[in-house]
This record gives C-alpha cells, structure tokens and sequence, in this order.
C-alpha cells in the first residue's frame, strides 16, 4: 500500500487523504496496526468493478481472425501441455 494511516489519523486529515486518493494514491486505513480498509478514487473504484470480458470469448474472437496454423501451433496443443503424471504422494 502506498500510504497507511490509522482510522483516528485519518479523521483528523481527511481533506488531505482525499486528495491523495483523487490523485490516484491508494490510502490503507488501519485498526491497531492492522489493515481494515483501503481509500481508492472513483475511477478506480469503477475499473474494479467493471465487466471484463472473459478468456474464453477473447480466445474465441483471436481464432475468428488467425488459424492457430498462423501462429505456429496445432489443433490440440492444449492437450498435450497437460501433465498426466499421477504426481508426488502426500501424506495427510
């Protein structure tokens, strides 16, 4: 975190963190020495929350526009990255 102040600092600088915050500083409120909340700005706040589009649609929009012949790769390349090695044992 870049900045970090206990909840009574805070209080009694809250202009100040604002402006922090609105210069895109993210500000971490603590509670006897630990981490309780963190200020970020709207437009932070606004990227975090938006929808992202999901592999699965942007893999699918990349193979509309190259073959995966194109970049140098064959139709089941997934497979065989795959390990299907048992693995190690582990005991409980």
């Amino acid at each position: 975190m870049e900045q970090s102040y206990s909840i009574a600092e805070a209080r009694a600088n809250l202009p100040t963190l604002i402006d922090q915050v609105e210069a895109g500083v993210a500000v971490e409120l603590t509670r006897r020495g630990k981490g309780v909340a963190v200020m970020i700005s709207v437009a932070e706040y606004q990227r975090l929350r938006s929808k992202r589009t999901s592999f699965q649609d942007v893999y699918q929009k990349f193979l509309k526009k190259h073959s995966l012949a194109e970049v140098g790769l064959e139709k089941d390349f997934a497979r065989k990255l795959r390990d299907r090695s048992p693995g190690r044992k582990v005991e409980f």
